[in-house]
């Protein structure tokens, strides 16, 4: 199956998909913000730079989305029919990507949680997640 735009319009298409300020993240700052939580964006001196960074906390939290990142869901399972391989690749290239900067922080000793892009459909699950999260204690290294 060939592809439905020329190499100059699938480009620009490309270019188009964010990295940062996506709905999904804008979500759960919106969320952690209600809680009262101080956060700080995409902190570029830790590994994989994590969407959101609660430094007191020493908690990193990525928000995936479920296509990109190759979750497990319904959405997250689909690879499109065009140029089929090239996506397979690209989702395992995230994935590793993604489990590297994971066990980076963890030997850092942050905490890291990841938010899918699916759990973000119900707004009450995730707030109770988000204030689990921030009422637990922090057990770091002595």
């Amino acid at each position: 199956m060939t592809d439905v735009y020329g190499p100059e319009k699938r480009s620009a298409v490309m270019r188009a998909v964010k990295g940062k300020g996506t709905t999904p993240e804008m979500k759960v700052r919106r969320a952690l913000t209600a809680l009262g939580a101080r956060y700080r964006l995409h902190r570029t001196d830790l590994p994989g730079k994590p969407d959101v960074v609660l430094p007191g906390r020493r908690l990193a939290i990525f928000v995936h989305g479920c296509f990109w990142h190759g979750h497990d869901c319904a959405r997250g399972a689909r690879v499109p029919k065009a140029n089929r391989d090239y996506w397979v690749a690209k989702v395992a290239r995230n994935r590793a990507r993604d489990a590297a900067s994971r066990d980076a922080l963890l030997a850092l000793g942050w905490r890291v949680e990841t938010i899918w892009e699916c759990d973000l459909k119900d707004g009450e699950a995730l707030t109770a997640r988000l204030e689990t999260l921030l009422l637990s204690p922090f057990r770091g290294r002595g």
